[in-house]
């Protein structure tokens, strides 16, 4: 870093002079640091010391330096034009702001005007809008546009030409605009929507006095920003700031910022260059002639190119130039002759290889040392051969097939079984299980009777078919049966309601002889009192109790 904690308080010229600044012409420290260290240096003298867009130590664009602030503030004098009626008296610090538009002669037409105009970019002091305005008298009036004083790179040959450019502009082209009410009912040059009578407006004395903008409507045609303290160019019935102005006229070096006069100059890049400003990004060595590199739109000498971007081979540890084909690997990177076989040395340019442990192998040596084999034929697993894996186990992709039919599996699914692999057609053929009555495999759902599987449709009644699966049923001689068909095939029937006694949900019945009755139907055939549990007397073919059977003999 620059020692300047010496030169504090010590004239300009000895801090310019010092070895410990290289002052090349193209060169120059950021402001910043100067003006922290060099507290003799006002603000002006520091910009002066500004010849390229970018600053040397932090690459930041000159225009984020503010070291031109208290000097720019009056465009008019700046521009030497001397104030008129159309000169607002009112001081605009007085309100609050850095600069206040021609024209208006009262501070309520003022505050009028700036609520039309985007609040980032109104002159506010303090604010956004006063920094959006200090950068814009930079940038839309550059100082070395306006007078030959601070040109640097004007030759004597050329200062002729450069004050012609000069006179020409002011008494043609350049002008500043005020602010005026709309007399009558007209269009926006700018947005061609209405100016209504009365409404505020701008007007440009190089146009004619019909000609009118809204305030947020004046802007350069080729940036469309608001023209700075309403300070314009014409050209060609448009409107421009100063220097999109300039530049429609004469080329702009994009180092310096200077228009060229000269008749010789640089173009790269799709821009414009003083011969001898068209320099590394890096060292400031002129690229006029010699061969260069572009990294991220800014160009860099050979040497520099190398020493910051350039990679370092893993094999020889020497700078891969811009010269030498740079081969990477898992971000390493190697010179085209070094990408060699860390065991044999053969070259692997347009070959397969493998790595391991930061090393790269030509396949024979990758097989020979590391290579796993496959549990289907043993062989190895070459360099470059898809491989397939599966918990501990790995394959070769035609390897990886079903045991029975041998189909390969791919990227399809499969069922491993002990150690073997099935596709899912052979694993159902041999493992699933099938139904007893159909012999198809059982795939959601089904049934089991006597340890057997059913699938829900097959298992029926044996008699009518219809499903048992979730209803009652009772077999006989190993045959299912609903209830229904049960008791109508093989129950005993009730003497007395001639119904099945199926004996389901556990009915009881009372036997005697050959004739059977349900429990509810074993009853006195005269008197219908339950005879369960008591004594009785067969009448026939009926059953009656003892009291009935007395009174009948009686």
């Amino acid at each position: 870093m620059l020692d300047l904690q010496r030169h504090i308080d010590c004239p300009l010229w000895e801090v310019l002079g010092s070895p410990l600044i290289p002052w090349t012409g193209m060169r120059y420290a950021c402001i910043k640091v100067l003006h922290a260290y060099c507290k003799v240096f006002d603000q002006q003298e520091l910009y002066d010391l500004v010849v390229r867009k970018t600053c040397q130590e932090c690459k930041c664009p000159r225009e984020t330096h503010a070291v031109y602030h208290e000097q720019l503030t009056s465009v008019r004098e700046r521009l030497g034009f001397k104030h008129d009626s159309n000169t607002s008296r009112v001081d605009p610090r007085q309100m609050g702001y850095t600069w206040v538009p021609p024209g208006i002669l009262t501070s309520a037409k003022i505050q009028r005007y700036f609520d039309v105009i985007p609040s980032e970019k109104v002159p506010k002091i303090g604010t956004q809008g006063e920094r959006f305005r200090d950068k814009q008298l930079v940038y839309q009036l550059p100082k070395q546009d306006l007078a030959l004083a601070y040109c640097k790179h004007v030759e004597e040959s050329n200062r002729s030409s450069y004050e012609d450019f000069v006179a020409a502009r002011n008494e043609i082209a350049l002008d500043i605009g005020y602010v005026k009410d709309t007399p009558a009912k007209t269009q926006c040059a700018g947005c061609g929507d209405m100016l209504n009578q009365g409404e505020m407006a701008v007007t440009a004395p190089k146009f004619r006095d019909q000609i009118l903008w809204h305030p947020r409507c004046f802007k350069c045609t080729t940036c469309d920003e608001l023209l700075v303290d309403l300070t314009y160019c014409v050209h060609d019935d448009q409107i421009y700031c100063e220097r999109h102005y300039a530049e429609l006229l004469k080329p702009r070096c994009n180092a310096c910022d200077e228009l060229i006069f000269s008749g010789e100059y640089t173009k790269a890049m799709s821009k414009d260059w003083h011969s001898g400003h068209f320099c590394c990004w890096q060292c400031d060595e002129s690229l006029t002639g010699q061969r260069y590199v572009l990294r991220d739109e800014h160009p860099y000498c050979i040497k520099c190119y190398e020493n910051v971007f350039a990679n370092v081979c893993e094999e020889c540890n020497k700078t891969i130039g811009i010269d030498s084909k740079d081969l990477s690997y898992k971000d390493k990177h190697w010179h085209e002759a070094c990408f060699l076989c860390n065991k044999c040395r053969i070259s692997l340019v347009d070959k397969q290889f493998g790595s391991k442990a930061d090393k790269i192998y030509c396949g024979n040596c990758y097989d020979a040392q590391f290579a796993s084999r496959c549990d289907g034929c043993g062989e190895i697993f070459r360099a470059g051969t898809k491989k397939m894996e599966y918990k501990t186990r790995q394959w070769h992709e035609k390897c990886f097939c079903c045991c029975v039919c041998k189909t390969a599996i791919g990227t399809k699914s499969f069922i491993p079984r002990e150690q073997e692999i099935y596709c899912a057609g052979c694993y159902e053929e041999k493992y699933a299980t099938r139904c007893i009555k159909c012999k198809k495999i059982i795939t959601s759902g089904g049934v089991t009777y006597k340890n057997e599987p059913w699938h829900r449709e097959c298992f029926t009644c044996t008699h009518c078919q219809v499903s048992l699966a979730g209803q009652r049923f009772t077999s006989r001689d190993e045959k299912p049966y609903c209830a229904e068909c049960f008791g109508e095939l093989f129950a005993k029937r009730c003497t007395a309601c001639v119904k099945p006694i199926t004996g389901i949900g556990g009915t009881r019945f009372i036997s005697f002889e050959d004739r059977h009755w349900h429990n509810d139907c074993f009853i006195c055939a005269i008197c219908k009192t339950s005879l369960v549990g008591r004594g009785f007397i067969t009448d026939e073919q009926d059953v009656i109790c003892p009291e009935c059977a007395k009174q009948k003999l009686m």
